[in-house]
């Protein structure tokens, strides 16, 4: 069916060998170019990561001609709608990981980490347990201002600010996540996988990621044993669990995600401050 809205937006990712990155490049930007898509992709010789937004007919036929490769042809995408483009423009980039953790040993495609699909998750959570009688703790792998804008119940949220603090985050707090079952989550599934790999690498007997992140789950499950909306990487900011564009935002000054009730304050400028902003901001400029 048809969706109402514009334009389709896609996310995916595979963990692959894929040592002619710099080769591929400019085949990837010039077919994204006459298809008039925006986004960002990402390639790097631990595999690839994009998320790009479009018509439905340019968006279908960059994947197919992605899927023509053999090592991207079971690639599976993550879609969402909004009524404009949400991207301002179109990048493809050569990085050495793509998604940067500083542990080059991990490589996922040699053995991903169990996942558990989203209605067994749901399972899990509604039953108190796995199917084996463990409890279940949920580890948010995002960052915490991510995490701010909306998370599973009863989740691990260790507050980072960026990725490459996980592992040594988690080391740290090894000791009281024995005997249970650990899924570890993230947006879209990427991060969470190669926190799992690194857990079981480093002990960890039953750890299982998310299949698919918070979006799949949505998808699939909506926003059971969730609260609040999931932060995206697009002018969008979060989504809500039915997948649409919710009125939390990000300012413009500092970053910070900012709720409708933080919009009615008066250090709310749109595109110049917020109320996180407060500290910086002298009593005799903030908005009134």
């Amino acid at each position: 069916m048809q969706h109402a809205s514009l334009y389709v937006n896609i996310a995916t990712y595979k963990f692959i060998s894929f040592d002619d990155t710099v080769e591929r490049r400019p085949a990837f930007r010039a077919l994204c170019d006459e298809l008039g898509l925006k986004g960002t992709i990402l390639l790097s010789p631990e595999g690839i990561n994009l998320f790009l937004a479009g018509l439905r007919e340019p968006i279908d036929r960059f994947l197919a001609w992605l899927r023509t490769d053999p090592r991207f042809s079971d690639l599976q995408v993550k879609e969402s709608y909004s009524e404009k483009q949400p991207f301002n423009r179109m990048l493809v980039k050569l990085k050495a990981e793509i998604i940067t953790m500083k542990h080059p040993l991990i490589q996922p495609e040699k053995g991903r980490a169990p996942a558990v699909e989203p209605k067994t998750l749901k399972r899990w959570l509604d039953q108190g347990h796995d199917d084996a009688g463990k409890p279940v703790v949920m580890v948010d792998t995002r960052n915490a201002f991510e995490v701010d804008v909306g998370t599973f119940d009863n989740t691990i949220d260790y507050r980072i600010t960026k990725f490459t603090e996980f592992p040594d985050v988690i080391a740290q707090h090894k000791e009281e996540l024995g005997g249970k079952t650990i899924v570890t989550f993230c947006t879209g599934g990427i991060r969470c996988e190669k926190a799992a790999i690194h857990m079981q690498n480093v002990g960890f007997s039953n750890v299982y990621q998310l299949d698919g992140g918070i979006l799949k789950y949505f998808e699939e499950v909506g926003g059971d044993h969730y609260t609040g909306d999931c932060f995206v990487f697009d002018y969008r900011t979060a989504l809500s669990p039915a997948l649409e564009e919710t009125a939390v935002t990000q300012c413009y000054g500092c970053r910070a995600v900012v709720t409708p009730r933080e919009q009615l304050s008066p250090y709310y400028v749109p595109g110049k401050s917020c109320p996180h902003c407060k500290k910086t901001i002298p009593e005799q400029t903030a908005a009134v």
